[in-house]
């Protein structure tokens, strides 16, 4: 193929994957639009329309309504790579940009709400958060391994940046120097992860690598064994870094506390959804078979070169090397999800300020929501369909987690902007001044335990869920993973566990008495942020009454993600 061709054939296949593309171009187009009106407007141009209008514009462009269930006799959507195999488009991509492009649109809104940022540092501040959603939607449609690298910079240096949006405190930019410094090792650990599995393969795209991978062990020298075992763990740092996975969670307490309430909803809802997207990419991508994986031997790694596998059928030993690859995958999630739950809620007993509080409860629903993605490797290797129901799982959690941990935080913001506080032992006595507040707080700090009937129940019962499947289906085939109901024991009593911390607040903001030394203040819920703290609690309380469409849209994300 000479250049000529090479290059038509790249223009055709961008042209082809333009409509797939098109919110994270929308996102791209109103970062600059934003910048413009910043040049040309000067420093107190307001871009706050600018970046709600675009953001609301990427949405309509992601559609998730027709493209996850169709309607009007058009179908749904099916698997397609884009950009000659760096992304994929599928009903999972569309429900992840759901989630991350619709959290903007509502992040946007509380922040205005909340007055940070300001007038004048709101255009840089709202390209960054743009930025960086932008980079959180390549890491959900990631094919390919320098993608992944490629969108988790994307995400994580606007980051950097943005916990350090305090700039006249010392505890921001120790938290931003934090930030960035562990970010920048792991970011290192990963790439080189990446560039040994290149080497060893010749191939980064993940299809490929899986078939490749699950051919090449039977040959395979121990010192071989020995460097891939080290690759997969410099790639599972990047990873458990994204995720404040233990031990890999040390940045996220400081950063919370230093960093304000506004950016701390941002990491703990859109970054922490990505990073549980790119994980699901990466354990499907490495023990999955899909139908357009050509074998090893073929050179080409884009759509058009991948052969069918019913033309090209896998030898048995290379499918049990891929179910051995998916036992192993499944083991070791199992093990840092446990250890992480338990670590988050355990630590975050002796919290007195409410932003670290969060922060280790982040930490801990990390690990509760990896729970699926374990029960899924073991799926796998059994049946596709049930294992699609672990991800659908995983994706219900996802949804209902994020207007739970923003509600928290929007309430820790509010109350901060009148309490001039952000200690717990300063919201005692807060059901006397602002009961409505009160309310949906507890209503919040309740579903994240996951007390029936608010929606927390919903996805803990989800995940728990996947985890008997999971058990069920590897009894059924005469292979019993005993593990996953040890997850899932583990699971229930760090349930348990959480009631109590998360009881503490309630019980300070309700039985004790309020300081004497407070000035009297008010926080009426007839108020732009009341209403949108109602608003925001309203899906956690009235969302059992039917969660059918929740339900629907979940298994619809996941009905192609292993085909």
């Amino acid at each position: 193929m000479n250049l000529h061709e090479l290059v038509s054939k790249v223009l055709v296949d961008a042209q082809a994957s333009f409509w797939g593309f098109l919110p994270e171009l929308t996102l791209c187009a109103t970062i600059v639009l934003m910048l413009l009106v910043r040049m040309l407007g000067g420093r107190r141009a307001d871009v706050f329309w600018v970046a709600l209008l675009g953001t609301a514009l990427a949405l309509w462009h992601t559609n998730p309504w027709l493209h996850l269930i169709g309607r009007g006799g058009i179908p749904a959507l099916e698997r397609h790579e884009l950009f000659t195999g760096m992304l994929v488009y599928d009903p999972f991509t569309v429900f992840m940009r759901s989630i991350l492009i619709g959290f903007a649109f509502l992040f946007i809104v509380f922040t205005k709400l909340s007055g940070i940022p300001d007038r004048d540092d709101s255009p840089d501040i709202y390209s960054l958060v743009l930025g960086a959603i932008l980079g959180m939607c390549l890491m959900a449609s990631a094919n390919h391994l320098l993608m992944i690298f490629m969108a988790v910079e994307m995400a994580s240096v606007p980051s950097y940046v943005l916990a350090g949006l305090l700039k006249g405190k010392r505890v921001s930019s120790e938290a931003a120097l934090k930030y960035s410094i562990y970010g920048a090792g792991t970011a290192g650990v990963m790439l080189y992860g990446i560039s040994l599995i290149a080497g060893m393969f010749n191939t980064v795209h993940l299809p490929t690598l899986a078939v490749r991978m699950a051919e090449s062990f039977p040959t395979m020298s121990s010192s071989q064994c020995m460097v891939l075992a080290l690759a997969g763990l410099m790639l599972i740092v990047g990873l458990a870094f994204k995720l404040s996975a233990v031990p890999f969670h040390f940045w996220c307490p400081d950063v919370f506390e230093g960093a304000t309430a506004e950016v701390d909803a941002f990491l703990s809802v859109a970054s922490k959804a990505a990073a549980l997207a790119l994980l699901v990419r990466i354990a499907v991508g490495f023990g999955a078979l899909p139908a357009n994986v050509a074998p090893a031997g073929q050179p080409a790694e884009t759509p058009v070169a991948l052969v069918a596998a019913a033309e090209n059928p896998v030898p048995h030993a290379t499918m049990e090397n891929l179910r051995a690859n998916r036992e192993f995958i499944g083991k070791l999630i199992a093990l840092l999800s446990a250890i992480t739950c338990t670590f988050g809620n355990l630590a975050a007993y002796t919290q007195t300020n409410v932003k670290r509080l969060l922060a280790y409860s982040t930490i801990a629903h990390a690990g509760y929501m990896m729970m699926p993605v374990s029960a899924l490797m073991v799926m796998m290797n059994y049946d596709t369909t049930a294992a699609q129901g672990a991800v659908s799982a995983l994706a219900v959690y996802i949804a209902v987690y994020v207007f739970m941990n923003l509600t928290a935080f929007a309430i820790v913001a509010f109350l901060r902007n009148a309490l001039r506080s952000e200690q717990i032992a300063d919201y005692a006595g807060l059901v006397r001044s602002c009961p409505v507040m009160v309310v949906c707080f507890a209503m919040t700090l309740f579903g994240l335990v996951g007390v029936p009937p608010l929606s927390g129940f919903i996805g803990k019962f989800a995940i728990f869920a996947a985890l008997v499947d999971g058990y069920q289906l590897s009894v059924t085939a005469g292979h019993a993973e005993p593990y996953l109901i040890a997850l899932l024991i583990v699971g229930g009593l760090n349930t348990v566990i959480s009631l109590f911390y998360y009881l503490r607040i309630v019980k300070v903001m309700t039985f004790e008495e309020p300081p004497k030394d407070r000035l009297p203040f008010g926080f009426s819920a007839i108020s732009l942020q009341g209403a949108f703290v109602c608003l925001l609690t309203a899906p956690t309380a009235l969302l059992i009454f039917n969660w059918n469409i929740l339900n629907e849209w979940a298994a619809a994300a996941a009905r192609y993600l292993l085909a």
